[in-house]
């Protein structure tokens, strides 16, 4: 495993972009009216570049908590969840933003949306792979929820074993970061939601191998099939190809820092509102990308006020069948 140095390198950082002190704002005020030069190449709707709103907000709550003291980090992080994620072409979209002013860095990369779900006869609010519609904060939704996060904690957990293309063993270990928010975001423990690789183990059975230190009482591990979808969705997360994961995470251990995500849920309704009566969104001065929003039709945001009973009840109706564990792996014939 690379060390934090290298990963930062391999970002296009350095260890001097995330702790050289930033004395060109005193606070968020000053954040959005005084752009450096050298940024303002990067805002726009374009690819490669970032809304307007996007960053400006982002700024603010940046430099608002570095005023406060609650960050050192000298990078932030953006994300515009209005624009396509998995794009015709096969490729990810480029909608989460690492930016660190100190050494004039922007990075662009993929990051998934939340899927959300589909109960029948219930409520749809179920997102597409291209572009999300639905967002919101109830618990179990797997929706996103834009506003602030800081980021916190780094967890790692084991997710089993699976074969590399050579036939070897390779083992899949996960870092979770995790958010922590106000607002529509704060209980973004409560949902368990933060940042990850998007990668995870399907066809799972389980294998005899006592050497393992993660086998279990009977000497077992899971084994399974090896699944990254960068391009596709989350449960509400913020998730990252496994390599830009990898990076992200290294850059802000033990140094944390903070997280926008647009939209918010005041925006979704402006959007909705303004839809709703035949204007045009960008007439209004409200933003939203206009590949998505010709897909999508119209946004919606599901408070938990109102999804959470929903969801309660439908669970209620429609318990879930029992577990049943893995199977044991086939013996290989060669």
């Amino acid at each position: 495993m690379l060390n934090r140095s290298k990963w930062l390198r391999v970002l296009g950082l350095t260890v001097a972009a995330l702790t050289t002190p930033v004395t060109s704002f005193a606070g968020a005020q000053s954040a959005s009216a005084d752009l450096p030069d050298w940024l303002k190449a990067y805002v726009g709707v374009a690819s490669g570049q970032i809304a307007p709103v996007v960053l400006e907000r982002a700024r603010a709550l940046y430099f608002d908590k570095r005023a406060s003291g609650e960050v050192h980090n000298s990078c932030y992080f953006a994300m515009d969840a209005t624009r396509p994620n998995d794009l015709s072409d096969g490729q990810s979209g480029g909608r989460f933003y690492v930016i660190c002013e100190a050494t004039r860095t922007f990075r662009v990369m993929s990051a998934g949306h939340g899927s959300g779900l589909n109960l029948p006869g219930v409520a749809n609010f179920a997102n597409g792979r291209e572009c999300a519609r639905n967002f919101g904060n109830a618990q179990d939704s797997n929706l996103t929820t834009g506003g602030s996060y800081l980021t916190s904690e780094i967890k790692w957990s084991f997710k089993g074993y699976y074969r590399t293309s050579g036939k070897q063993l390779a083992l899949l270990t996960r870092s979770f970061v995790q958010f922590d928010g106000v607002g529509d975001t704060a209980n973004a423990r409560e949902r368990a939601i933060g940042g990850h690789a998007a990668a995870k183990l399907s066809q799972i059975c389980m294998l005899k191998k006592p050497d393992s230190p993660y086998a279990d009482s009977n000497g077992y591990v899971p084994l399974g099939k090896l699944v990254t979808y960068a391009g596709g969705r989350s449960n509400g997360c913020t998730s990252w190809s496994p390599s830009e994961a990898s990076q992200v995470i290294s850059a802000i251990s033990d140094n944390p820092t903070s997280l926008y995500i647009y939209p918010e849920s005041r925006d979704v309704n402006a959007v909705s509102k303004a839809l709703a009566s035949g204007q045009s969104p960008a007439d209004k001065g409200l933003y939203w990308n206009s590949a998505c929003l010709a897909k999508i039709s119209s946004p919606k945001y599901w408070s938990k006020k109102t999804l959470e009973p929903l969801i309660a009840q439908y669970k209620a109706d429609h318990p879930a069948p029992p577990s049943h564990p893995a199977p044991i792996c086939a013996t290989p014939t060669n």
